[in-house]
């Protein structure tokens, strides 16, 4: 059976779980065959609590737009279903697995942490695999890969995972299948030998002529070679 892939994003109130910031956004996207699909889990959430401002200016979100949005226990349920089982793909994994298993505590201690019921493979690592020493934020990786038709003024959860999703095809070899030919041009192995015969006859050769200037420097040259390295050239006296 096929691992379910899914790639994960979150927005939060800040950059700091330890000092009690939440999360206001998840947003996620299923990958089937190496493609994106409709399939998706995506909720705002109600933080209970003030949002920072360099957070704000980097996902537009205010804590107004949040007053009616549920809190995390409403749909821990849901979101855990919608994952259970799967490959979650996460740019920077520390970071949302933190926010969320905090919030996975905070609702319940009957619930697992996502390590537990889930693989991760953290695309950060990919990219810092592939290309060291390079900025590697989805924003410069969808650059790199010229990945198009998004609006990167703000960010988003959903729309971060989607960005994502474009991002680890390109990360992990692109296309899956490569068709070379098809069978009605596939050739036998006589074809192929025939194929690669080449008349030297035919090809435009050109002559070369070298001056008596030329040999005495080549002579020359080798000469000092045969000395220093106490040896023969193969290019003696050619």
């Amino acid at each position: 059976m096929t691992q379910k892939l899914i790639v994960l994003d979150t927005e939060t109130t800040g950059l700091e779980v330890d000092q009690g910031h939440r999360l206001i956004e998840i947003g996620a996207v299923v990958l089937e065959d190496r493609k994106k699909t409709d399939q998706h889990f995506h909720t705002y959430l109600n933080p209970q609590r003030a949002i920072d401002e360099g957070a704000q200016q980097v996902h537009g979100i205010s804590i107004e737009q949040l007053v009616d949005e549920p809190e995390f226990s409403s749909i821990a349920e849901s979101f855990l279903e919608f994952v259970d089982g799967a490959t979650l793909i996460i740019h920077n994994a520390p970071f949302d697995l933190g926010f969320i298993n905090s919030e996975l505590r905070r609702a319940s201690s009957a619930y697992p942490m996502l390590e537990d019921i889930c693989e991760i493979e953290d695309s950060l690592l990919l990219a810092r695999a592939k290309f060291p020493g390079q900025r590697n934020s989805l924003d410069a990786l969808a650059n790199r890969f010229e990945i198009s038709g998004y609006d990167r003024s703000l960010h988003g959860a959903l729309l971060d995972a989607k960005i994502l999703a474009d991002t680890y095809i390109h990360l992990t070899g692109g296309q899956s299948k490569f068709e070379f030919m098809s069978d009605s041009k596939q050739s036998s192995s006589s074809d192929i030998g025939r194929s690669s015969t080449v008349d030297l006859s035919t090809l435009p050769l050109h002559q070369l002529t070298i001056s008596s200037d030329d040999k005495k420097s080549h002579q020359t040259r080798i000469n000092e070679i045969e000395e220093q390295n106490k040896l023969t050239t193969l290019w003696s006296n050619l």
